[in-house]
């Protein structure tokens, strides 16, 4: 059962019926070509899977959003809209996370109508550190905002950050969590946010990064308790519209990249909101 939050949200579509098996060999093709095209930079080239129009499903904020709703607001800091969330902005000591290179890039689509690209729309990205730490929340970064930040979907409908690949905590599949505003000037609160959800990562990237333990304390034993299926947030359908095609190296660093599909018209302008309660 997701999280209920009162919220401003984009109405829910039921998710079309799709063909699980036929779904992973895309993802798989889809991660495939990544590889060979030398990463998300390239995202545009590729094919088009039969998620790419998908609503995103709505997922909860987790305890350490840092958006307002929650105690700290990352989203009122000088700087914090920015490409390069690896260092903290707007504090008198400023730290650098530590951890393997990571580019995240995300597309917004809109759904049902057409797939067109979704200019304008404001984008916070935040997730934790290598050693499985929410800045501005836990124990020793409650002083620090690094990986956390906003950027405005292009004509393209993308958005890009460059961080470091999150580490894996207790009970949790690694992830990267968004949410998604109409504009950057309604990007001040989580209250506003019109959808919340969270990107995960591929195991067998997380395998490669988490070998690496002095840097990953921790990260490979946890990974090797879970699963994306008996994760509490993506268990529900195995991370299906959630799990990222990557590609990269330990050496050379990672990238991500995930279509998302939001329930709107091709402008940030014609989104739809209302008052209500989301699952």
């Amino acid at each position: 059962m997701k999280t209920i939050r009162h919220a401003r949200y984009l109405p829910r579509l039921a998710d079309p019926d799709a063909n699980l098996a036929q779904t992973l060999r895309v993802l798989h093709e889809r991660r495939r070509l990544l590889a060979l095209l030398g990463g998300a930079g390239l995202c545009a080239v590729l094919p088009r899977s039969p998620l790419a129009c998908t609503l995103i499903p709505q997922e909860t904020e987790g305890p350490y959003p840092g958006d307002g709703t929650n105690g700290p607001n990352a989203l009122a800091a000088s700087g914090i809209v920015r490409p390069d969330i690896r260092s903290s902005v707007g504090i008198a000591s400023p730290a650098t996370a530590a951890g393997t290179p990571l580019t995240v890039a995300l597309q917004f689509l809109s759904t049902p109508d057409g797939c067109g690209a979704i200019q304008g729309l404001a984008v916070y990205a935040w997730h934790c550190d290598a050693e499985g730490r929410y800045s501005m929340y836990s124990q020793g970064v409650t002083g620090q905002n690094y990986l956390r930040g906003v950027q405005v979907t292009d004509a393209a409908g993308r958005v890009s950050f460059t961080t470091v690949f999150p580490g894996c905590y207790p009970g949790r599949w690694p992830h990267i969590h968004f949410e998604v505003f109409a504009s950057l000037a309604d990007a001040t609160s989580g209250h506003n946010a019109g959808r919340i959800s969270q990107l995960a990562l591929p195991q067998a990237a997380c395998a490669q990064v988490y070998a690496q333990s002095a840097l990953y304390p921790g990260s490979a034993a946890n990974l090797g308790r879970i699963t994306l299926e008996s994760d509490g947030v993506f268990g529900d359908d195995g991370g299906v519209h959630q799990l990222a095609a990557t590609s990269g190296s330990v050496a050379d660093g990672y990238a991500a990249f995930l279509e998302v599909g939001l329930a709107v018209g091709a402008t940030a302008s014609d989104l739809v909101f209302a008052d209500g309660f989301e699952e």
